[in-house]
């Protein structure tokens, strides 16, 4: 522990960019993953930040909308190096994962149809199903205390699956259900224990327990009303350059709206992208839905990437481009842009008022009811994808036409037990059904 005893020296943000540069390409397993891999690095080797401070911001991180590991990136990088170093974190954080997602869809339109590609596929798609049954386990476990917070849940599913209400209004009547709860019955609406305080020592860091904010981090009026004026701007232009497509224009639209929406992380508002990107505009299909979330799973980045690959492919779709490959370009880069930009006024705005406070921050009742009844939203997703996986050929005209597909089922209750009972990585599960499918295909 003796080397441990300095104090860290400041990075320069060139000093700094080549870790928040391999992050990006290393950040797979999911947010529980990334953060994982933050922790690791900045608080236990770099110590760039200290245990409280790192857990002060992820607890922040986790009450807000979009994904939770990303805006943890831009908040340390921010506290360290201002906006500059917020802007390279969260850029790097994603540019990989969006290269690739990108490659892998035009591949995917070029030759998705070739049998081996199609094999792949075949197993990946109840890996998917495992993968999305196991989160709502997850969550739900975690979520889900009392018969109240129970009911929440069940009504969200009846809801989106059988009246097939939107997942906003689905979100905006949990959260009046909570906030009236917490006043007549708090005990029922009181959140968990979400990520605690450690009180574990690695040795002085960088940004420290007592380390006052850096003046960048200051709270001020004026400094808040600056930066949302300037992200009203940013956005306003953004939609100015792509207004000649109607397409690209509502894509920026859907993907801001999604964008405010993702509380409870990615698979919550994957079921409200699939009402917009498949039901609504027929961007893509729900089975080309499917296969790129298994993609995304697979691939570096927070799994809401996904919204890369629907734009890829909406934007070839709708032929917002002569070229298909810059179609495909366009659209990727609307869905991101748009996804992402809302977390980086998060992290900037906010993130002086909660250094300012550098107090517990609590769940809120509104936000325990929207995060139950996110688990019934998330159970659906599964329904629905066991569905199209079973009864590959089936419709909702008619529901359970074709052929039914057994090996699909044995392979998504394998993968499910791999990921719930022996707790298998994801990847490997993936990778496992993938090889299963390939396997079946060749043999047929």
């Amino acid at each position: 522990m003796s080397e441990n005893m300095e104090r860290p020296a400041q990075p320069s943000l060139s000093e700094a960019f080549p870790y928040w540069l391999k992050l990006g390409f290393i950040s797979f397993g999911g947010p529980a993953g990334q953060i994982a891999m933050m922790h690791q690095e900045l608080v236990e080797k770099r110590r760039w930040i200290s245990e409280h401070r790192f857990l002060h911001a992820l607890n922040y991180c986790m009450l807000l909308p979009g994904p939770e590991a990303i805006q943890l990136a831009i908040y340390i990088a921010w506290l360290m190096h201002g906006i500059a170093g917020a802007v390279v974190a969260g850029v790097l954080f994603f540019l990989p994962a969006f290269a690739l997602l990108s490659t892998l869809a035009a591949v995917y339109l070029a030759w998705g149809d070739v049998p081996l590609v199609a094999g792949i596929f075949y197993g990946i798609k109840p890996a998917v199903v495992a993968v999305v049954l196991f989160a709502a386990w997850r969550i739900g476990s975690k979520a889900l205390k009392n018969e109240v917070l129970y009911a929440i849940a069940a009504l969200a599913f009846v809801g989106i699956f059988f009246f097939k209400v939107g997942f906003p209004w689905i979100v905006l009547a949990a959260g009046i259900i909570g906030a009236i709860g917490g006043k007549l019955v708090p005990a029922k609406f009181k959140g968990g224990g979400g990520h605690g305080a450690s009180n574990k020592e690695y040795g002085p860091a960088l940004i420290d327990d007592d380390t006052p904010p850096p003046a960048h981090a200051r709270f001020s009026w004026a400094k808040l009303g600056a930066k949302v004026v300037v992200f009203v701007a940013l956005w306003g232009l953004a939609m100015l350059a792509i207004g000649g497509d109607e397409t690209l224009q509502a894509m920026g639209d859907f993907f801001t709206k999604a964008a405010f929406l993702t509380i409870g992380g990615a698979y919550a508002v994957l079921p409200y992208v699939y009402q917009g990107a498949v039901e609504q505009y027929g961007w893509l299909t729900g089975l080309q839905m499917m296969d790129g979330l298994a993609l995304g799973e697979t691939t570096p980045g927070p799994l809401i990437m996904v919204v890369t690959w629907v734009g890829y492919l909406g934007g070839v779709a709708k032929e917002v481009a002569a070229n298909p490959i810059a179609a495909g370009l366009a659209g990727a880069t609307v869905a991101t842009f748009f996804t992402f930009l809302p977390s980086f006024l998060f992290i900037l705005a906010g993130g002086p008022l909660v250094e300012s406070t550098r107090g517990d921050l609590k769940f809120t009742a509104p936000l325990t009811a929207i995060t139950a009844a996110v688990v019934g939203v998330i159970v659906n997703l599964a329904v629905f994808f066991a569905w199209h996986t079973f009864w590959p050929q089936a419709s909702e005209a008619a529901p359970f036409s074709g052929p039914f597909e057994w090996l699909p089922v044995v392979v998504a209750v394998a993968a499910f037990i791999a990921l719930w009972k022996y707790k298998a990585d994801i990847m490997k599960v993936i990778g496992a059904c993938a090889l299963i499918g390939l396997a079946y295909t060749l043999i047929m």
